[in-house]
């Protein structure tokens, strides 16, 4: 039960680039653990994860006002072909010619520490006015949760873009959430 405790992100100083869940930085390799012996509650800022509604992800940047995403809800964001998405920014790893990818687009009224939590280990890429908005830190999600990845953003109000790559299927939860 010990491997199963809710998992907070690593300590890692500075600003993080990579996201690859293998090799995250300050992560060592964690047994499986059986989630059918265990339920795990998650974390209050990830409350909204349970109740995901189907959103579909915008190809181009046109179709980003009816891609929006709501801090604290989730949705089961659906993606097309990373060759049929038309980026903001070419994302940092966009996946090869079978992954899938998207954007939504999402407003920040107070500015703190944001977090962008998966159920797979897709490629995040966060844009502000056509820059990449550099992550702050990143980790697993807790055990036997569906939530795979976590990626935290310092933000200031304003709008943002997030990107997806690299999926391995067309359907993916995603929640923005802001950290206390």
């Amino acid at each position: 039960m010990a491997a199963c405790a809710g998992l907070a992100l690593a300590g890692v100083a500075g600003p993080v680039s990579a996201q690859d869940t293998p090799a995250m930085a300050g992560m060592e390799h964690r047994a499986p653990v059986d989630c059918s012996l265990v339920r795990m509650a998650l974390p209050p800022e990830l409350a909204g994860w349970s109740s995901r509604a189907p959103a579909p992800a915008a190809k181009d940047k046109g179709g980003l006002k009816k891609a929006a995403l709501t801090v604290g809800k989730a949705v089961d964001a659906g993606l097309m072909r990373t060759s049929d998405v038309r980026y903001i920014l070419r994302p940092e790893k966009p996946g090869g010619s079978v992954s899938y990818g998207g954007m939504f687009g999402f407003t920040i009224s107070e500015a703190g520490t944001y977090r962008v939590a998966l159920g797979s280990g897709a490629w995040i890429d966060l844009v502000k006015d056509g820059k990449a908005v550099e992550s702050s830190n990143h980790g697993h999600g807790p055990d036997c949760t569906g939530v795979r990845k976590m990626v935290d953003f310092p933000l200031v109000p304003g709008r943002y873009v997030l990107q997806l790559a690299a999926n391995g299927g067309e359907g993916l939860p995603v929640m923005i959430a802001k950290l206390p």
